[in-house]
């Protein structure tokens, strides 16, 4: 059975990604606190696998876990895209004009404004978490307070969805990273063939350097899906970036990276892998 550390608890959004990665597959879910906690787990137990939100169509980057992912030193086995999809959750026996308060995750209700403006009656509390929303409105039993979180949350933690799809943005999307050490990453990815890359690179603080890169990249045939620079601390006006690069020929990418290398101060390819399903 494959054991996955996620940030959170049953039910939350990590929890479903996890789940719909190694879909039809047995695997233990491994709760942590903080993002913090789930890299330390997996540099401690090389058999556990991280599941880690790293970006969102509507919020951006979590750039902390981009500069934790690297710094870690573990590789990228791939990635699952899923639709964020909140629900109003109580308690059995209510319906929306008997709650007069809710708790979620501060993201979780920005992305509910809209349902929330239109329902002025309703107090809204911030949380650490959905799940953990949804699990404490089942513990506490009180009538009249209600969760936002995700449809198994709700199941897990025996509530009643009051309202069903209540995010203002239907597409809202979240993509996670499933991450391991180097020898797990080769034993999860056999049989799979790679058609994209993460990179991390610097670049000599040298007038056109970045467009040289890219250039190249583009004539190997490479499309850049995402870029994302960081200062270097101690180094003012310099920066890291990290890049998704996707292609059809491996060989092709293979030879673009021969090609950028002498560019480049430093390069670290944080991860080679199939591009991730995306859950409607």
């Amino acid at each position: 059975m494959k054991k996955v550390a996620i940030q959170g608890i049953a039910g939350s959004f990590h929890d479903i990604a996890a789940r719909e990665y190694f879909r039809g597959e047995e695997i233990e879910i491994i709760e942590r606190e903080t993002f913090q906690d789930v890299f330390e787990t997996v540099k401690n137990d090389p058999s556990i696998i991280a599941a880690v939100a790293i970006e969102n169509t509507i919020a951006g980057s979590l750039l902390q876990n981009h500069t934790m992912l690297k710094e870690s030193g573990l590789k990228i086995a791939g990635e699952q895209k899923i639709r964020i999809k909140h629900n109003l959750v109580a308690i059995a026996n209510q319906d929306i004009a008997d709650i007069h308060e809710v708790h979620s995750h501060p993201i979780a209700l920005r992305q509910c404004e809209s349902f929330l403006q239109k329902n002025r009656h309703i107090k809204v509390i911030e949380s650490d978490d959905t799940a953990s929303s949804a699990k404490r409105v089942m513990q506490e039993g009180k009538p009249g307070v209600a969760a936002i979180c995700g449809e198994l949350a709700a199941e897990l933690y025996g509530l009643e969805i009051l309202a069903k799809g209540i995010e203002t943005n239907k597409r809202n999307f979240t993509r996670f990273l499933i991450v391991a050490e180097e020898n797990l990453v080769q034993d999860l990815n056999k049989g799979k063939f790679p058609n994209k890359a993460t990179l991390a690179f610097t670049l000599p603080h040298e007038e056109g350097s970045l467009a040289k890169v890219l250039s190249i990249l583009s004539y190997y045939g490479l499309n850049l899906s995402k870029i994302q620079s960081f200062p270097i601390i101690g180094r003012e006006w310099e920066y890291q970036f990290h890049v998704d690069l996707m292609f059809s020929n491996y060989t092709k990418y293979q030879q673009a990276l021969f090609a950028v290398t002498p560019l480049l101060s430093a390069l670290q390819i944080m991860g080679e892998y199939e591009e991730g399903r995306q859950t409607i």
